[in-house]
């Protein structure tokens, strides 16, 4: 069987995203979004996992592993790159997924997200959200934000994460990064005693309960800027999620904490690019003004499209609107831009309307 820092090297040269590890089948990678079993390569065995895998593991996360069944780690290859790590079981047998996280972070501009993204980093307290489907981007992207602010702001950074993907290294900011499971039992706990730790910035990795949600709110409403992040489609989405996980009598008091709260939500999702090989990410931005504010604290969160659609001065777009963007620049194909959309046959007229635009515009100046 190849070594594991083999396979890894071979993912990380095919420049794909996944490595899955599974019984009875040879390793499959995610190439730009495409699942494809490795080549000349066999079927994996019982033993092939068991001595692949137990390689990565040291004696508290076998513990953990043989205990739970389940684990998240991060495993670095020297020279390479990261890569996070969860293994499972699965009819018995051990499987894995691993995915690429280089140690070069980008920044904001080289993955092109909105430049409104610079500013929201600069602000000094509240709460900022990003969102989407597992596998999203979610991390670059607050990884570059982090990034960003560390190159332009003498700020103590906390960052709670499970596992840590990317590694960041001082520069103008002092940033500790803790892992669950190593550093920390749990996100709650981290952020119960994170106030005691003098932090200006706290990243949290994933709200995924009550307690999270709460403690995340919290630190926000006494002076923090907080970055968190949701599997959540958008921004209405978002804010319905959170509301939703408490008791009935504590939503409007939750309600209105998030009003006061809330920054900005970046909701985010990827496409395969059209000009190159790799992918781009897609955004919808909704930044809180006071009309938004207005709309949370009174719970009519399906108004919020409206003034997402209308809050360009803000530094908002909806998704459809950069998928389109995307779409007319060539950096995406139009059919992957519109299986994205949230209403097809709307982007689908148009974006036929931008083309007449631009065929008449270019007839026009000939």
């Amino acid at each position: 069987m190849v070594h594991i820092d083999d396979l890894l090297r071979m993912l990380v040269e095919s420049e794909a995203s996944d490595l899955h590890l599974r019984v009875g089948e040879p390793p499959i990678m995610r190439v730009h979004g495409l699942l494809r079993r490795v080549p000349n390569l066999p079927v994996l065995t019982d033993r092939d996992m068991y001595d692949t895998l137990y390689i990565m593991l040291n004696d508290d996360r076998r513990t953990r592993f043989e205990q739970n069944m389940e684990l998240d780690m991060s495993y670095a290859v020297p020279g390479l790159a990261r890569f996070r790590v969860n293994l499972f079981r699965q009819q018995g047998h051990v499987g894995a997924v691993m995915r690429v996280i280089p140690y070069i972070i980008k920044s904001i501009d080289e993955l092109m997200i909105p430049p409104i993204v610079k500013d929201l980093c600069m602000l000094p307290r509240g709460l900022i959200l990003v969102t989407g489907p597992t596998g999203s981007g979610k991390s670059t992207t607050l990884a570059a934000m982090v990034h960003h602010i560390n190159e332009r702001k003498p700020k103590a950074i906390i960052t709670i994460e499970d596992p840590i993907e990317y590694l960041h290294t001082d520069k103008l900011a002092s940033i500790n990064q803790r892992e669950i499971g190593v550093d920390t039992h749990s996100f709650a706990a981290a952020l119960k005693h994170v106030m005691r730790q003098n932090p200006d910035i706290i990243l949290v990795g994933e709200m995924r309960d009550l307690e999270t949600i709460h403690l995340a709110i919290t630190a926000a409403e006494t002076g923090h800027l907080v970055f968190a992040t949701l599997h959540t489609t958008d921004a209405p989405q978002t804010i319905d999620r959170i509301i939703d996980v408490f008791e009935p009598e504590q939503q409007q008091q939750i309600r209105t904490q998030l009003a006061v709260t809330l920054q900005a939500v970046i909701s985010q999702t990827l496409l395969p690019r059209a000009d190159i090989t790799g992918r781009i990410a897609a955004f919808e931005i909704m930044v809180c003004t006071p009309a938004i504010r207005t709309l949370i604290r009174e719970g009519k969160t399906y108004q919020m499209y409206t003034d997402i659609q209308t809050g360009s001065q803000y530094g908002m777009q909806t998704l459809d609107s950069h998928l389109l963007q995307l779409a007319l620049q060539g950096l995406v194909l139009f059919e992957d831009a519109q299986a994205k959309a949230s209403n097809p046959y709307e982007f689908e007229t148009r974006y036929k309307r931008a083309l007449e635009r631009r065929t008449a515009g270019e007839q026009s100046a000939a």
